[in-house]
């Protein structure tokens, strides 16, 4: 994401898990209230959401956060970071990762015929795990024959570049569990402390 423009907001967000008693560190045990933990298709946010009184929404299931009206989401409470994702949550969402990066394969394949130098001696395309100096330069070179139309294309196009997909979403994953890390391409900045 470019540096300096606001981050879209998220409009469709994918269940991780479904909390019928709330967080589990929270003491308040009068008034526990259920509580959904997602993941924003747009940029991958991780929040927490309350779900519409008597709904309980299963795992993988796409809801509507956007503004207007809403079927199972009442409303988002906040932002949250990857530590505070429950177990459940956290293996959900290495099969939601893969599921939205397949189901917006345009967006993503964007990356591999868009991606330009970081620095003089790092390029963006080196940040996706499992692309060194040479598979780089074969993307490079590909690219320049015409862009990539789909995953497939990229990978008969490239030798040796398998499953683009699960390189994206590896990369995805390492964003959201590490908050210092340096370059972020598919996600948006933590919030502040």
């Amino acid at each position: 994401m470019p540096e300096g423009r606001p981050p879209k907001r998220e409009e469709v967000a994918r269940i991780l898990d479904y909390l019928p008693y709330g967080r589990t560190p929270d003491t308040r045990s009068y008034q526990k209230q259920p509580i959904v933990q997602a993941v924003g298709e747009a940029n991958f946010v991780l929040m927490e959401m309350t779900p519409k009184e008597g709904v309980v929404p299963a795992a993988s299931t796409r809801v509507y956060i956007g503004s207007g009206s809403r079927d199972v989401i009442d409303h988002v409470n906040r932002r949250i970071d990857y530590p505070e994702l429950s177990n459940n949550a956290k293996l959900e969402l290495s099969y939601q990762i893969p599921s939205i990066v397949l189901d917006n394969e345009a967006r993503f394949i964007r990356y591999f015929n868009e991606a330009g130098p970081i620095t003089t001696r790092m390029h963006a395309l080196e940040l996706l795990p499992g692309i060194g100096k040479k598979l780089m330069w074969a993307v490079l070179k590909e690219r320049k024959k015409g862009p990539f139309k789909s995953f497939a294309d990229l990978m008969e196009r490239v030798k040796g570049l398998h499953n683009p997909e699960k390189l994206i979403a590896k990369r995805v994953e390492d964003e959201l569990m590490d908050e210092r890390i340096k370059y972020r391409v598919f996600t948006t900045v933590a919030r502040m402390r």
